[in-house]
């Protein structure tokens, strides 16, 4: 398959970002990556963005509309974690992920919006996760953060819906990352024992879920929550 349409994700240069940016390349899309450091996959641009300042993401989209074209696909994927439980959480702690994380989604997908009415057609898709319905001790700030993202979704969908364009949440649940893979044996164990698919994810399980909400297919679906967790957060 290939098609013409411009898909920006942010933070994708690791992790489930990269894994999303490489499946949109995969399948023929033009792609370019926001990234404070480091490269994205090979077939992007990746361009150097600060989500949490709205002139930088100005800049970077400037950018990726003089050499690909409008951004018609927005995939928010940038995030920040600072754990710590709600005692021990300084203010700076809270506002630097909402910061980050809500803030950040905020100015990305506001930067594209012009462009998504005047093309009548766009895809906002927020990466979230099963955290921000589950809640998780320590992630006070986090969680909060990915939770704001469904109202977000579901007021874009009530602003923009009648124009082609959607705006959907994606909730992870355990992505098998670098991450994860330094966790201790015992901790992994007990994770996956909370899980019913009994295994983490790997990140392309996340990214082929992002490119069909992306695509024709999913035209008629907005505002919703669409977990990939193996069944941890059932039911939220």
């Amino acid at each position: 398959m290939s098609t013409d349409r411009v898909v920006l994700v942010t933070g994708g240069n690791r992790g489930i970002g990269r894994a999303i940016a490489e499946r949109f390349v995969a399948e023929g899309y033009k792609v370019a990556v926001t990234a404070r450091s480091g490269e994205g996959p090979s077939g992007v641009l990746t361009v150097r963005a600060d989500v949490t300042d709205a002139a930088s993401v100005d800049a970077a989209y400037a950018q990726v509309e003089a050499e690909l074209g409008p951004v018609e696909i927005v995939v928010a994927n940038a995030g920040i974690t600072k754990d710590t439980l709600l005692l021990r959480m300084t203010e700076s702690d809270f506002d630097d992920v909402v910061t980050t994380n809500l803030g950040g989604t905020f100015r990305v997908v506001k930067r594209a919006a012009k462009g998504l009415m005047r093309a009548k057609w766009g895809r906002v898709i927020l990466i979230s996760s099963v955290v921000g319905l589950y809640g998780s001790a320590g992630q006070i700030n986090y969680a909060s953060s990915k939770s704001a993202l469904v109202g977000f979704a579901r007021s874009l969908t009530r602003e923009l819906g009648s124009r082609g364009i959607t705006a959907n949440v994606i909730a992870p649940g355990f992505i098998q990352t670098d991450m994860t893979a330094e966790l201790p044996a015992e901790t992994q164990a007990e994770y996956k024992r909370s899980i019913p698919a009994g295994r983490f994810a790997t990140p392309d399980e996340v990214a082929g879920v992002v490119a069909w909400i992306a695509s024709d297919d999913a035209a008629y679906i907005s505002g919703a929550v669409i977990p990939v967790d193996g069944g941890l957060g059932m039911g939220h």
